[in-house]
């Protein structure tokens, strides 16, 4: 006998209210993470998921990028790893474990709102915020760069300074994503070789030169250059015309993963509007449009992000890196 109308929908609020329930059941238990951010800034980040999510207990494993990819490599090739959620600097390594099928693919997250480019077209890790590297001037130097084609010209010989992509990981996927190009290519390099340009070990050594006066130009990551202008130093910083590389600082989801509820609600959370408002406290560009920006970035500063091939990069940056350094002297 067919219920009546009211009593199936009574079974309905019933059955939904069920449904919600078991949802928020399951955002409880364990969560492993797995992160490259630094100590402080993955604790503002746990802390400030946990507020959301308060019956999750998360784990963090916290190292470098190239320590916390070996980690997971040696216990997938064991069997497994107990990692849940993964949040590393670069997308690169993130395709490497796509391609080994070791990631989830959280198809029915909504990427709309977000910057082109930041999540895999997969969906199977998710850009979180921005850091671009661009250009930074001395304010004293006679020229004001906007392009990084600019930078090949006579009159900046002697006069640039850059982190080797030896050592920053941000300098290897700018060297892999322009040398991809055809108006920049390897002609770029080549040609800031040539006009004596000096590879030095990583970002803060590129500030040091600029904001000091030993250079007159750097090649930098954003927020450093112009955190150090807000403090006062004579330097500014420049988003070239032609666009910037971003490391996006990807999570993904572990298709091991055995709490799966809990590892999309951190997913959630990340890019959320208060995931993406403490990226920006944090002091980064959010991944998110329409967001507000750190205070060391002028709002309605154009940002033009140049596409990565994220497959090309994770296939020649070995190549690229070695022609850097035939090229370099070392």
């Amino acid at each position: 006998m067919p219920l009546p109308k009211i009593a199936l929908g009574v079974a309905a609020v019933i059955y939904a209210v069920g449904l919600a329930g078991t949802s928020a059941m399951a955002q409880t238990g364990d969560l492993m993470l797995y992160t490259s951010q630094p100590d402080k800034k993955a604790a503002q980040t746990v802390a400030a998921f946990q507020e959301v999510y308060p019956d999750v207990n998360v784990t963090i494993f916290r190292s470098g990028t190239v320590e916390v990819m070996a980690k997971i490599a040696a216990e997938l090739a064991g069997g497994g790893s107990p990692a849940d959620v993964l949040l590393i600097a670069d997308a690169a390594n993130m395709e490497s474990l796509k391609a080994g099928g070791n990631l989830y693919a959280y198809s029915d997250f909504d990427t709309s709102g977000f910057r082109e480019g930041v999540i895999d077209d997969g969906k199977t890790y998710f850009g979180t915020k921005l850091i671009t590297t661009g250009i930074a001037y001395n304010t004293n130097a006679s020229e004001r760069p906007t392009s990084w084609a600019e930078l090949m010209g006579d009159k900046y010989k002697g006069q640039i300074a850059m982190p080797s992509p030896l050592y920053s990981g941000a300098a290897a996927l700018m060297l892999s994503t322009i040398v991809a190009r055809d108006d920049l290519g390897w002609k770029f390099y080549e040609t800031l070789a040539k006009n004596e340009a000096v590879a030095v070990r990583g970002n803060g050594a590129v500030l040091k030169s600029v904001a000091g006066g030993e250079k007159s130009y750097g090649i930098i990551v954003d927020f450093m250059a112009l955190n150090e202008k807000k403090k006062g130093a004579p330097i500014d910083f420049v988003f070239p015309k032609e666009g910037v590389p971003a490391v996006t600082e990807p999570v993904a989801i572990l298709s091991s993963t055995g709490n799966l509820e809990a590892a999309k609600a951190f997913v959630d959370f990340l890019l959320s509007d208060k995931g993406q408002e403490l990226a920006v406290a944090q002091g980064f560009i959010p991944a998110k449009e329409g967001m507000k920006n750190p205070d060391w970035l002028p709002e309605g500063t154009p940002i033009k992000l140049m596409p990565i091939d994220t497959n090309a990069v994770l296939t020649n940056g070995a190549s690229d890196k070695e022609r850097f350094a035939e090229t370099f002297g070392g």
